[in-house]
């Protein structure tokens, strides 16, 4: 089931805060221990991939208990991202349109293309 194409940033935020209040765990939710649950969880999904090589990580696609591991984990991070936003009053479009457009004029295509390092 493809929900990407039918969901919106707001309704995913909301689905997080209901989650939240629904358990009453908005007051562990403040900016610090969200952000430092962010990078437990991203650490977790990192963990995943440790001593893997490139090809097999990109085979884990196609490998349903390796991709389903992977989900979870990306998952969660999204989870405290959204749960971050929701506390912090962050329109997530609107800061992810910003940067990109910010980060189009630090790295022009035409300069960075094919490029892993940036200078």
């Amino acid at each position: 089931m493809l929900l990407d194409s039918k969901s919106t940033v707001q309704e995913l935020k909301a689905s997080v805060r209901d989650f939240v209040a629904e358990r009453d765990w908005l007051k562990y939710h403040n900016p610090k221990d969200l952000a430092e649950a962010i990078c437990v969880e991203a650490a977790e999904l990192l963990e995943l991939f440790q001593w893997v090589s490139s090809e097999e990580a990109v085979s884990w696609k196609s490998d349903p208990s390796k991709l389903s591991r992977v989900k979870e984990e990306l998952a969660d991070v999204l989870i405290y991202c959204l749960s971050m936003a929701n506390v912090m009053e962050i329109d997530v479009s609107e800061a992810v349109l910003s940067k990109l457009k910010a980060d189009s004029v630090k790295y022009p295509a035409d300069k960075y293309r094919g490029r892993a390092r940036l200078e």
